[in-house]
């Protein structure tokens, strides 16, 4: 159904070239290309999604923003989970989401939409000015959004570790946070533990963990920060794991990928 709505719209603006204005548009005649040698020339507008022009401008955007508001304050990465109940609901008895690719972009569409809403208009991150996201599919068949969002009053750097962490939460403080970030955020265990884990290539982990345990968060040699990964002696949290049948206890030297405090409405409404 999608491919015959996108090919009225081709139709439309291939016998509307006038209509659109089409001649007026800037380095459309640009190179040493002879005429003769090329079909008819259509000429996307920027409202057709996925068009360079509409790509282009996007990017022009994006640009005036960082020109007016300085850098983003936050970067945020948004995964679809095809676990999520409203996406299982929807599947029929023995059906699996990757066969439904509607149900999951409309409920993914759905979900993202309440997060914005619940970070520009809760203020969870503190007032802000203005943001911007796109999303993107993954190999696998799931959309992930890349988000930028700035700030009204910037973050301090004692700030960071309120919002941002690297480290398993404290089941006794906040145990919903707990139960999502030891379901979803965990890396591996890989290595020894398990050789057949998804990030091992030759033997070798190519996602750079173990990471290092630092006790603060600083910015590395390469310019990147290392958020706190205080080991279990500094005060940080181990979990025990079972592997392949085998109890393995992981701790911030091998587990929890970074989190945002966004998961624990994700976790509260989803």
């Amino acid at each position: 159904m999608y491919a015959k709505i996108e090919t009225e719209r081709l139709l439309y603006i291939r016998l509307n070239q006038t209509e659109l204005r089409s001649e007026e548009y800037i380095h459309v005649n640009d190179g040493n290309v002879n005429p003769n040698e090329l079909g008819r020339m259509v000429i996307l507008p920027s409202t057709f999604t996925g068009s360079p022009r509409h790509m282009h401008e996007y990017s022009q955007n994006a640009m005036t923003y960082v020109r007016a508001y300085g850098r983003p304050d936050l970067f945020i990465t948004f995964t679809c989970n095809p676990t999520w109940d409203e996406i299982k609901e929807l599947l029929l008895v023995g059906q699996s989401s990757s066969v439904c690719h509607d149900i999951t972009a409309r409920v993914f569409k759905q979900i993202l939409k309440s997060l914005m809403d619940f970070i520009n208009k809760h203020y969870v991150f503190g007032e802000t000015r203005c943001w911007m996201y796109s999303i993107e599919w993954q190999k696998r068949g799931l959309p992930h959004a890349h988000i930028l969002v700035w700030l009204i009053n910037k973050i301090t750097p004692d700030q960071i570790d309120q919002i941002t962490s690297a480290e398993i939460p404290d089941k006794n403080i906040d145990p919903d946070l707990f139960d999502v970030v030891t379901k979803n955020k965990i890396h591996g265990p890989c290595g020894a533990f398990n050789n057949d884990s998804p990030c091992m290539s030759d033997g070798k982990r190519t996602k750079r963990y173990p990471r290092n345990l630092v006790s603060d968060t600083i910015t590395g040699n390469d310019g990147y920060p290392l958020y706190r990964r205080r080991s279990v002696e500094d005060g940080g949290k181990s979990i025990a794991l079972k592997v392949r049948n085998v109890d393995v206890e992981v701790d911030n030297l091998l587990g929890c990928a970074i989190f945002t405090v966004a998961f624990k409405y994700l976790q509260s409404t989803h």
